[in-house]
């Protein structure tokens, strides 16, 4: 899994409390990752991490017992991303990011694909890959990829602030990918409705597209015929005959109705949802269980023990 850690500070998640700092970013996906992937499954966090947070990125995976014996996030001399994050809402929010965590290059990356099976990437800054190395990993991965696309939409200002963007050429990224969550502002960056998006992407080779609907739930789109992994086809570039097959999928409602924890809900979502995807589901059930674990996540206060909390090891904190 291709992705960043990222150290939050949550202002107004509880209204009552003062700043609470945290793991944020990948850390949420790699404690879904954790509880949900099939017993002979294990991961491969292939990520950068700043000098200044490097232990405890260590330390962070070395508690994960899916993880690789060999993982590890790569250190580089530079600080840490760091996002300043102000709720204004249970769904709302505003980003600041600093820090100089750098993207990959595929000079960089090829190596480290090789004896991989599947992919699961989740543009946290939106600037870990760009369009060519995207390109790169499509001609030379031959596994299953998902892309949560997730910060390719935000904008970073003078001050940090993330602020929506139009994708450029959301096609050519579309192309890139097997598997492609988004949620309903990110959607709005490429087209202007959600039928108009599923026809761009499975034109695009995109297996199913799913859309994250916050306390709505999700909705999929799925080439016809496409109902499992079992089903993906490399070779078909464009969609079968037939139409889209849609559904929407409603949210599961946490316990914590009030002072929960939203944040990281969508990359738990995706996470799970690959996983059971992985472990030979198909996409309805997939994104049934993926919405019992998001609904879980709120109800857990950060990152750390999530995935215990997910296996249900923990009670409410």
């Amino acid at each position: 899994m291709i992705g960043s850690f990222v150290w939050d500070v949550i202002h107004g998640r509880d209204p009552r409390d003062a700043a609470v700092e945290e793991w944020g970013g990948i850390t949420y996906a790699l404690g879904a990752l954790e509880a949900a992937l099939p017993d002979d499954w294990e991961f491969v966090p292939i990520a950068k991490v700043g000098f200044d947070l490097a232990a405890k990125a260590r330390e962070f995976l070395h508690d994960l017992r899916r993880a690789a014996p060999d993982a590890a996030p790569i250190e580089v001399p530079h600080p840490n991303n760091r996002v300043a994050m102000h709720y204004q809402s249970e769904e709302r929010r505003c980003e600041r990011l600093s820090g100089g965590v750098p993207g990959w290059s595929w000079l960089g990356l090829k190596p480290l694909l090789a004896d991989l099976d599947a992919l699961y990437i989740n543009l946290i800054s939106g600037f870990e890959l760009d369009l060519e190395t995207a390109q790169l990993i499509r001609a030379h991965f031959k596994g299953p990829i998902y892309c949560d696309m997730h910060s390719l939409f935000l904008a970073r200002q003078p001050d940090g602030l993330r602020t929506l963007q139009p994708l450029q050429n959301p096609s050519a990224w579309f192309r890139c990918f097997d598997m492609v969550q988004v949620n309903e502002d990110e959607m709005s960056m490429m087209a202007p409705d959600p039928l108009a998006l599923a026809a761009m992407a499975t034109a695009a080779g995109v297996k199913v597209l799913a859309v994250t609907l916050g306390s709505r739930g999700a909705v999929y789109f799925a080439e016809p015929g496409f109902e499992k992994l079992s089903d993906l086809n490399r070779n078909s570039l464009g969609p079968s005959g037939g139409a889209v097959r849609t559904e929407l999928i409603p949210a599961v409602a946490p316990r914590d109705l009030v002072g929960g924890d939203p944040t990281g809900c969508g990359d738990v979502w995706g996470a799970t949802y690959f996983s059971r995807l992985l472990a030979g589901e198909n996409i309805r059930s997939a994104m049934v269980t993926a919405g019992s674990a998001a609904a879980r996540n709120v109800d857990h206060r950060g990152a750390t023990g999530l995935a215990r909390y997910l296996r249900g090891e923990l009670s409410v904190k």
